[in-house]
């Protein structure tokens, strides 16, 4: 298990399952910004989702996974289980995700989910819980440069339909990344 320097976050399966969200994380994490890590669990739980909520789908995941996978080398945590019984959570269900991140070393939880993560089990284990939209905020907050190519790049690549740098602001709003919108209509020329 390679061990990274920089600022490590879990995903969640709730941050992984809404295309826009998942894109920008993972455009964040492949620009080097942090290391992004999540488990075959989560990876179950949020295709899962998608397959029920679009049956037609199902062919698709298992390239998407190897597109996820391949973007960010080093992605998965493995051999995480031995935490779980340590972990005490509000939902017995998340305690998976919270072992991943004690054993995958992350600085951060990202998750939509924050009330099932409170902060005072996790800072036992020197971990935070972010929401995309603050994680996404802070990184570009963080660096500028990086951070702002790598929305371009993810922009170019929504190309159908084309998608202006407005259309994609608008679009962050709509999905609940309220404050990242809001910091990218003051520099939207650079988007």
């Amino acid at each position: 298990m390679a061990i990274s320097g920089r600022y490590t976050a879990v995903l969640d399966a709730c941050v992984l399952f809404p295309r826009l969200q998942r894109d920008v994380l993972l455009s964040l994490a492949h620009a080097d910004l942090y290391t992004a890590r999540w488990t075959q669990e989560i990876e179950r739980e949020w295709t899962t989702s998608v397959v029920e909520k679009y049956p037609d789908a199902v062919e698709k995941i298992p390239k998407l996974l190897e597109q996820m996978r391949a973007a960010v080398p080093d992605c998965l945590i493995v051999d995480y289980e031995i935490f779980i019984p340590s972990v005490i959570l509000p939902d017995e269900n998340d305690r998976h995700v919270l072992a991943a991140a004690i054993r995958g070393n992350a600085d951060a939880i990202v998750s939509l989910n924050t009330k099932d993560f409170p902060a005072h089990v996790l800072a036992q284990f020197d971990v935070e819980i972010q929401t995309p939209d603050q994680f996404v905020l802070n990184q570009l907050m963080l660096n500028p440069p990086k951070a702002l190519t790598a929305i371009k790049k993810m922009r170019a690549r929504w190309n159908r339909p084309g998608m202006t740098a407005a259309d994609m602001i608008d679009l962050f709003e709509k999905r609940h990344l309220v404050q990242t919108a809001a910091h990218l209509r003051d520099v939207t020329e650079l988007i």
